[in-house]
């Protein structure tokens, strides 16, 4: 076919004359398909991706506990020598405080002309604490009240006796307990509590427990009044007032003395128990309260050094 046939041509003619750009206009793509895919396109997520990381356990290592344990003992340890060094703080400030203002005995309260000086020094207000001198004060009451009725049992006894020269045994043991239990009491059961209250003195806690039960027992014997044991107590009383009126009424008022003591101090051993379970003290704080001052006391030094040096002189002439 020639050229002039091919420009003849009307379909030719037809597409080289029309404006519309056929190439732009071809879709390679049907419009339901375009319309479904477009549909379901899913846009890719902008949040940048992050690697897993794996988190920790919240649970201690053993090494761990164990160094919480160590932390907690160092810190209970650390807060009982603080305490121990306040108190030792303390009393030396009392001591200096007394050496410096020149303090003496004032206890027992004896006129300045009398032969015998004073042996304590004692005052509730400058060396007990707050807290701890009602329950204070009231054991010394008691020893007071304790003497009272010691010597309202001689009386007793001694009108006893008066009555029946076979109870002189009375009168002679009433005489004795008098003489013994009122300084003795003084000196093992209060004064170990006034000590144990003004320094928290562990050993003399215990020393107060064991000595004031001990006590507490003999004020429920003499309260009983168990006769010939030199008691004015229930059963005496009871024995008497038959026979006599008026010395078994005497008696019965002392029995009643006796069992007033015996009540308060039950009570009071419980007060001064609760107040020992607050101060911190303990069996084993008592054990080292006993062997510093048995190895701190001059005493026992000069005893000790004397022994060793004794027995390395006769060491020593046995060698030669």
């Amino acid at each position: 076919m020639t050229s002039d046939t091919k420009g003849n041509d009307p379909s030719v003619i037809q597409v080289t004359n029309s404006g519309v750009d056929h190439i732009g206009q071809f879709n390679p793509f049907p419009d339901n398909q375009s319309t479904s895919i477009s549909g379901h396109t899913i846009p890719a997520s902008t949040v940048p991706s992050q690697p897993a990381v794996l988190q920790p356990s919240t649970e201690p290592s053993p090494k761990a506990s164990v160094a919480a344990a160590q932390a907690s003992l160092q810190k209970q340890q650390d807060e009982l020598e603080r305490k121990a060094a306040d108190l030792e703080r303390r009393e030396q400030e009392l001591q200096s405080r007394g050496a410096i203002t020149g303090k003496e005995n004032n206890w027992p309260p004896l006129p300045k002309f009398f032969p015998i000086k004073p042996c304590f020094y004692q005052d509730f207000s400058e060396e007990i604490p707050m807290e701890y001198q009602r329950v204070c004060k009231m054991i010394y009451y008691l020893w007071m009240f304790h003497c009272v009725t010691l010597f309202l049992n001689l009386l007793a006894c001694l009108a006893y006796f008066t009555v029946d020269s076979a109870y002189g045994v009375d009168f002679g043991l009433s005489i004795l307990w008098l003489i013994l239990f009122a300084p003795c009491s003084f000196i093992c059961w209060y004064r170990p509590v006034y000590k144990a209250f003004r320094s928290d003195s562990s050993f003399n806690f215990f020393f107060f427990f064991f000595v004031f039960f001990c006590q507490v027992v003999v004020f429920i014997i003499q309260a009983v009044g168990i006769p010939k044991w030199g008691n004015s107590g229930w059963i005496s009383s009871f024995s008497v007032i038959g026979t006599n009126v008026p010395v078994g009424a005497i008696m019965m008022v002392v029995a009643c003395f006796f069992t007033t003591c015996a009540v308060l101090s039950v009570i009071l051993l419980k007060m001064v128990h609760s107040h020992y379970r607050r101060t911190g003290a303990s069996f084993q704080k008592a054990q080292q309260e006993f062997s510093q001052g048995v190895l701190t006391n001059r005493t026992f030094q000069t005893a000790a050094t004397s022994a060793a040096t004794s027995a390395a002189s006769g060491a020593f002439q046995g060698n030669n």
